[in-house]
């Protein structure tokens, strides 16, 4: 270890969002980066623990305390070498996971200052491309072929390492761009797409197929391939069915985020298409970080006022007893987009959309009460009788996935990330994507 001691002198340094006022104005993105000798200087805060719980956290496993040594003693193309044994896209994770690993650093425990172990690893692979550590590379084939259904973070992930394996690959997409949730859900000012474009050129200069704009009959998969993997993600998402609902300007969150970004992209809607919070007021119901990436967008796109709304209670500021280190703390998160402006209200339930002319101009909440779980139960929600009327001339719904539902598909069929275990994080994505990969090679092998 380098400097087992920095942690005592050096504080944690974050690169911090460009300014609120700059960054509204556009959709670039907001996170900024520190400079290679205050990097460093981060990274050497690492203690290598001897039991790495930011290891144990982390769904890919990577193996932090290992590439921070060797970003301290600046080398960097090592440091690359060991992020990239576990992790096949850290430009992505490195931008938007929310770092469970940094949430079980000792120094989380101990002093509240973990690691910054997500901006390294972007700085890491940022730095790799940029020195050219980064070549596409030749994999010998075997002889054999698997069809990808998906192409988001799971189906590239297991894309990417069955191409490694020897086999060819090919990635199938229903939509006009390869990259699903990355492509489609996530801002640009979180995720620039042109950091998808370049790993998409490697990938497809090592071999990859890929083929937008080619649905698959889940009933009828494409004929002449040894084996399948499904990562068709939870595309349906979780609707409100209340009195209204059939009113005009009430839409999915996803509509909207993945319709401003295919305008980022020179794609054109009609004015009856395009939905834009320009001059509205913007009401989102759902608190997480979908209904963040709402409030965020709708700022940039001029709303005049922007209110989110969850159902459940406020957590708690900070630390919460009930998921103490080194599990992930269900706390009060305020993202980048809560920064640039809104209001937040919880235990609030929707009774009724209102509407005038056919279209939404409101929607009544009423304050509810969340009553302790008996052991073995769930909470349960009362109502308290409290009702308002909240303005809102565009309404998002921002309330989670449904899981899909799919057919029993036969032995040489895998499915993995959110297709097989429900909305979930991009990292654990990645990560069933991987496991997915390995499964269809042993299978593979054992015929």
């Amino acid at each position: 270890m380098g400097n087992p001691k920095a942690f005592l002198t050096v504080p944690r340094q974050e690169a911090g969002y460009r300014p609120v006022h700059d960054r509204i104005a556009d959709f670039g993105e907001v996170e900024q980066t520190l400079n290679t000798s205050d990097r460093k200087l981060q990274a050497s805060r690492c203690m290598d623990c001897g039991v790495p719980f930011c290891h144990w956290a982390c769904p890919i496993s990577n193996r932090p305390p290992e590439f921070q040594d060797a970003v301290y003693k600046g080398h960097w193309k090592e440091a690359y070498e060991i992020l990239t044994m576990t992790n096949d896209f850290p430009e992505f994770t490195g931008r938007i996971c929310p770092a469970l690993c940094e949430k079980s650093c000792v120094l989380k425990l101990t002093i509240d200052s973990p690691v910054t172990i997500r901006e390294n690893e972007a700085a890491i692979i940022e730095a790799a491309f940029r020195e050219g550590f980064v070549i596409p590379k030749e994999y010998h084939r075997n002889g054999k072929k698997v069809a990808v259904i998906g192409s988001g973070p799971a189906g590239l992930a297991a894309a990417n390492q069955l191409n490694h394996k020897g086999y060819a690959v090919t990635v199938f997409e229903k939509d006009e761009y390869i990259g699903g949730l990355l492509r489609f859900g996530i801002p640009n000012f979180k995720l620039n797409k042109s950091i998808i474009d370049r790993r998409l050129k490697l990938m497809e200069e090592e071999g990859i197929v890929f083929k937008p704009s080619t649905p698959v009959d889940y009933n009828k998969l494409p004929e002449g391939f040894d084996a399948y993997c499904i990562c068709t993600g939870t595309p349906q998402a979780r609707d409100l069915q209340i009195p209204g609902r059939e009113l005009q300007g009430i839409h999915f969150a996803m509509e909207m985020l993945a319709q401003q970004n295919r305008v980022l992209a020179g794609q054109t809607f009609s004015k009856d298409e395009r939905i834009t919070a320009k001059g509205k007021h913007v009401l989102v119901i759902g608190g997480g970080d979908t209904g963040s990436d709402c409030i965020g967008t709708s700022n940039r796109q001029g709303a005049a006022s922007v209110t989110q709304i969850e159902i459940m209670p406020k957590p708690p500021v900070g630390y919460n007893p009930a998921t103490p280190w080194p599990q992930w703390p269900l706390v009060l998160k305020t993202s980048s987009s809560h920064e640039e402006g809104c209001i937040r209200r919880w235990s609030l339930n929707s009774n009724k959309f209102i509407g005038k002319n056919g279209h939404v101009c409101g929607v009544e909440v009423e304050e509810v009460e969340w009553i302790p779980a008996a052991e073995g139960s769930r909470p349960t929600m009362k109502p308290t009788g409290k009702k308002e009327i909240l303005k809102a001339d565009l309404v998002l719904l921002a309330m989670g996935f449904l899981k899909q539902q799919l057919p029993e598909f036969p032995k040489n069929v895998f499915v993995a990330g959110d297709a097989a275990t429900g909305a979930s994080l991009v990292v654990k994505c990645i990560a069933g994507g991987r496991k997915a990969a390995a499964d269809i090679d042993n299978y593979l092998k054992s015929l």
